[in-house]
C-alpha cells in the first residue's frame, strides 16, 4: 500500500490541513523546503499538496534534497503536478539559486544517532553551511519568512535547574565530543538566523523540535523510538539499549508540522518556539513498554555497539515546556499512546510481506 492511500495517514493530513490557521498566507505562494524527503519535510509537502487539492490554495512547493531517486520515489504521486518541483541539490556543496521564494523552510539535517557518529563532518556542514546557503537564498529571493528547524538538542542536559526547558533556558553540552557536532551546529544555525535578521532584515522563526516519530520515518532511522517501532512492525521484542531512565519529549510528525506551520504563520519574527506538550513526555523505558504492549511483545535489554554509543545523546532529562507555542493556539492532535498506535497502523500496512 502506498502511504498516500492509507486512510490513517490521510486522516493525519486532513487533521493538520484542517487546523484553524491563516492559510491564505500560503495562497499562490512559493515554498522552498530543504530536507524535503525526510520525516518532517515530506509530511509538510503532503499537507500543502492536500490543501492545494481540497482548498485550491495553489501553493507551489520546491522540494530540495540530495537524493534524486528518494525524491522521485517519495513524491511519485505528484510528478507532473504544477505545484511541486523536485530540485536535487547538496547544500554543503554550494549556494542554491532560485528567483522566487515566499517562505523558506530549512529542514535538511542528519537527525539520528548513527548518522551523527558516522558522518560528523556532514552533520556540521549541513547545519552551518547549509543554513547559510538557505538564508542567502531567502535574502536574494525576498522571502517573507525563514524557518530554521532547530531541536531540543540545543538545550543539552538538564542538570536540575528546571523541570522543563523554556525557550530561555540552557543546559550542559560537552563540546569536546564527536556527538556534540549536532547540537553545537544547530546552536550556530540559530545564531546565523539572528545575524541575518539584524543584518538583512529577514524575518526568521525558530521552531525547536522534540524527538519526532511518525509514519514518514525512514527505515534507517536509528533513534530509540524509531527502532522500537521498527521492531514492533517486524513482530519482534523491543530492544532497550540503556537503563531507559532518560526523560524526553516526543511528538507525532503531524503535530510537529502543525506546530511548525503555527510558528511560521502566527509566530513573532525572531522568536524560538518549543513544539511540545506534557502528553508527549515520558521515560524511555516506559515508552519501550508502551510500544511492546501494543504488539504483545516484551522489552529486552541489549548492549549498544561502539558506533551507537558514540551517537547517543548524553542528556538524561531534556523535556520541553511548550506554553509559548500554546499561546498561539497550538495543541497536539494526539497524545503519545494514540500517536504510536496510528504510526504502527500505517507502518504495518506498508511493511513488506514475507
Amino acid at each position: 500500500m502506498d502511504l498516500l492511500d492509507h486512510p490513517t495517514y490521510l486522516g493525519d493530513l486532513a487533521a493538520v490541513g484542517g487546523l484553524d490557521l491563516p492559510w491564505d498566507q500560503l495562497k499562490d505562494a512559493t515554498i522552498v523546503l530543504s530536507g524535503a524527503s525526510g520525516m518532517i519535510g515530506s509530511f509538510l509537502v503532503d499537507v500543502v499538496m492536500w490543501r492545494n487539492r481540497t482548498h485550491a490554495m495553489n501553493c507551489r512547493v520546491i522540494a530540495v534534497a540530495r537524493d534524486k531517486c528518494r525524491l522521485e520515489t517519495r513524491f511519485a504521486p505528484y510528478l507532473g503536478d504544477k505545484n511541486l518541483q523536485i530540485l536535487v541539490h547538496d547544500l554543503g556543496a554550494g549556494p542554491l539559486r532560485l528567483a522566487e521564494a515566499d517562505f523558506v523552510f530549512h529542514a535538511a539535517s542528519n537527525t539520528h544517532p548513527v548518522a551523527y557518529a558516522t558522518d560528523p563532518i556532514g552533520t556540521i556542514v549541513t547545519n552551518v553551511q547549509g543554513t547559510t546557503a538557505m538564508l542567502d537564498l531567502a535574502v536574494r529571493a525576498g522571502a517573507r519568512r525563514f524557518a530554521f528547524l532547530s531541536t531540543v538538542e540545543i538545550y543539552g542536559d538538564n542538570r536540575g535547574g528546571t523541570q522543563r526547558f523554556t525557550e530561555k533556558d540552557m543546559g550542559y553540552i560537552d563540546c569536546n565530543t564527536v556527538r556534540a557536532g549536532y547540537p553545537e551546529s544547530k546552536r550556530t544555525g540559530e545564531a546565523l538566523c539572528q545575524a541575518y535578521a539584524i543584518h538583512h532584515g529577514l524575518e526568521v522563526i525558530i521552531p525547536r523540535l522534540p524527538r519526532v516519530y511518525g509514519p514518514t520515518m525512514k527505515p534507517d532511522d536509528s533513534k530509540a523510538l524509531s527502532q522500537f517501532l521498527l521492531k514492533a512492525v517486524a513482530g519482534q521484542d523491543i530492544v532497550l539499549k540503556s537503563e531507559g531512565n532518560q526523560f524526553f519529549s516526543y511528538q507525532h510528525v503531524a503535530d510537529v508540522v502543525g506546530g511548525l506551520l503555527t510558528c511560521v504563520l502566527l509566530g513573532e519574527a525572531g522568536q524560538a518556539y518549543n513544539i511540545a506538550h506534557p502528553s508527549g513526555d515520558i521515560l524511555l523505558k516506559d515508552l519501550a513498554v508502551m510500544v511492546a504492549s501494543s504488539v504483545n511483545r516484551q522489552v529486552v535489554s541489549e548492549l549498544p555497539s561502539d558506533t551507537e554509543k558514540q551517537g547517543f545523546s548524553a542528556a538524561t532529562v531534556a523535556a520541553l515546556e511548550g506554553s509559548k507555542l500554546a499561546q498561539l493556539g497550538w495543541e497536539p492532535l494526539y497524545d503519545l499512546r494514540v500517536g504510536v498506535e496510528r504510526t504502527l497502523d500505517v507502518l504495518q500496512a506498508m511493511a513488506p510481506r514475507g
